[in-house]
C-alpha cells in the first residue's frame, strides 16, 4: 500500500494499481454486485428521512410571558411539563373556555 501523504488532512491512503486491479477483479466476481447505472440512481430512494418525522398537526413554536412561580411550579414537575402544559390548553379549548378557533386569529 502506499503511505499517506503528508499534505492529506483526511490521512486516506490511495490503493496501488495493482490493488485497484484485485478490487475490481473481486467487485466482478461478486454475484450480488450490481452496476448503478444513472436510472438505477435516479429511481434510488433514501432508507429513512432524516429529521424529526412528519406529523399530522405540527407544534408551533411561541414565547409567552408567565409568572415566574407559576412556570417553577409547571417546571418542576417533571419532565415532559411541555406536554403537560399543551395537554391542559387542549383541554380548555375542548371546554369552550376560550371560545372557538378561526383561521389566524389571535396569532
Amino acid at each position: 500500500m502506499n503511505k499517506a501523504s503528508s499534505t492529506s488532512k483526511t490521512r486516506l491512503i490511495p490503493p496501488t494499481a495493482e490493488e485497484d486491479v484485485a478490487i475490481y477483479r473481486a467487485i466482478a466476481a461478486d454475484p450480488d454486485t450490481v452496476e448503478i447505472t444513472a436510472d438505477l440512481m435516479g429511481k434510488m430512494q433514501p432508507l429513512r428521512r432524516r429529521g424529526r418525522p412528519e406529523v399530522e398537526r405540527p407544534k408551533v413554536s411561541t414565547t409567552i410571558r408567565i409568572d415566574e412561580d407559576v412556570l417553577d411550579a409547571i417546571k418542576h414537575s417533571g419532565k415532559g411539563w411541555q406536554t403537560r402544559v399543551n395537554d391542559l390548553l387542549r383541554e380548555a379549548v375542548g371546554r369552550g373556555k376560550f371560545g372557538a378557533v378561526s383561521g389566524d386569529a389571535g396569532r
